[in-house]
């Protein structure tokens, strides 16, 4: 029998972190001394280090694409860069440190598994440090590590990694963040990026990319809650080949949960139920599948279901709801005020909103809520409340990132305007879904 080789993991990460911190030049170290580079990406650096740098590489240059990111030493937009080592497959997105693209972060990490927080151990923790490590823990991303860098400048004092350590601690307790990770680095230099460094004996911990490497992510997904978000309903209708004739299957990505051939489910919004008689990927046919596979279902009745619907197990349903309560980070220089009219995009669907209440403000440097602001200006966090054209199917975004959240798109220009987070609903917008059957 042939000996089936498990797919390598994939671990998604960003770093952020304030302007100058180091970030683009770490992942830039990441890359290079793990052997990621091409031949041509590495003369590339060598020639512009004779020509600008004086003969010092800059790693930066690898993820700063932007000729203006070039030109005045700082990240503007999000780039992502894929790397590998024998033990899993990492996509990283480099994001911005100034402000104003506090959006991009949002950007970036909001499919993270894990977010390094860079720190410059000549400033420590200031505001940028609270606020990327807040909007991490409001992303909900399972694993943080606090990176401080530029240990060479503070001459490798454990003194000083340990003030900025207990700085965090005083307010880590705040944010609800079970795994955090603490570790001393030199970026430029490469000291415990990849290789360990000789100038902190003291540190006894992983390197940077050891603790990518060896985190525990498996258990990251939901895996409680069947939810499938339909992107497409699958009709091939290939005359020639009867199998296909009247083919017709549900494709998505699983959000939540298991699904098995056999199993009852029920789709949302009508309510009506069925069972799952095949599922399909691009490899053939499974047994069962789970998030976050992609995957095509044929169920066992012929009901109308279209792009936008969800097929949800029978155990733990989700919410549904035309009046929503969410945590918002507003991305747009123009302020949110109320009666504002958007569309919303949840999952697969788009539907008209309009932004009944704006209820508090989030205190930056505090973590406490301001109540009753008359607006939310750029980069404000702030809690709103929803009312929708027709009813959303969600669950809490603490519960699943992905049924969870929405974006707001602003009619006429199209742009995104802010990224949201759902409020678990409340039994009152459960509805009884025992009334739907077939």
């Amino acid at each position: 029998m042939p000996h089936t080789q498990h797919p390598i993991e994939i671990l998604r990460f960003n770093t952020c972190g304030s302007v100058d911190d180091g970030k683009s030049t770490l992942i830039g170290r990441l890359l290079y001394d793990s052997k990621n580079l091409m031949e041509d990406q590495i003369e590339a650096l060598e020639r512009s280090a004779d020509i600008t740098g004086g003969g010092q590489i800059n790693l930066a240059n690898l993820t700063d694409g932007l000729r203006a990111e070039r030109e005045q030493g700082i990240t503007i937009d999000v780039a992502y860069r894929y790397f590998a080592t024998p033990k899993r497959k990492f996509i990283v997105a480099d994001t911005p440190g100034h402000v104003q693209y506090t959006r991009n972060m949002v950007t970036g990490a909001s499919t993270a598994n894990l977010s390094i927080v860079l720190v410059d151990a000549r400033l420590g923790v200031i505001e940028q440090s609270r606020r990327h490590t807040y909007l991490a823990s409001l992303l909900r991303i399972p694993h943080l590590v606090i990176a401080v860098n530029k240990m060479d400048l503070v001459g490798w004092s454990e003194d000083r990694y340990q003030e900025i350590r207990d700085a965090f601690e005083n307010f880590l307790p705040l944010l609800d963040m079970k795994d955090v990770k603490f570790i001393p680095i030199s970026a430029l230099n490469g000291d415990n990026v990849v290789d360990a460094s000789l100038h902190t004996p003291w540190y006894v911990g992983p390197t940077l990319l050891g603790h990518l490497e060896t985190v525990h992510i498996a258990s990251d997904w939901n895996l409680n809650g069947f939810r499938l978000p339909v992107q497409w309903v699958n009709r091939p209708n290939n005359p020639r080949d009867p199998k296909l004739h009247d083919f017709r299957g549900l494709s998505g990505q699983i959000a939540a949960g298991v699904v098995k051939v056999g199993q009852k489910i029920m789709v949302l919004p009508a309510g009506l139920r069925s069972t799952v008689k095949e599922i399909w990927t691009y490899d053939g046919p499974l047994a069962e599948a789970f998030c976050p596979q992609s995957v095509t279902l044929v169920l066992a009745d012929d009901i109308d279901i279209s792009r936008g619907d969800m097929l949800v197990g029978l155990d733990g349903l989700p919410g549904m709801s035309t009046e929503l309560r969410a945590r918002v980070c507003w991305m747009q220089p123009r302020p949110l005020q109320r009666e504002r009219k958007f569309f919303l995009k949840h999952g697969a669907q788009t539907v008209q909103t309009v932004v009944t209440a704006i209820e508090d403000r989030i205190n930056i440097t505090t973590f406490e809520p301001e109540l009753v602001p008359a607006e939310l200006a750029l980069n404000d966090i702030g809690e709103i409340r929803l009312k929708t054209a027709r009813p959303i199917s969600f669950d809490g975004y603490a519960t699943n990132r992905l049924t969870g959240s929405f974006i707001l798109i602003e009619p006429g220009t199209n742009a995104t305007v802010a990224a949201g987070m759902l409020f678990p609903p409340t039994e009152a917008v459960k509805p009884e879904y025992n009334d739907f059957a077939i």
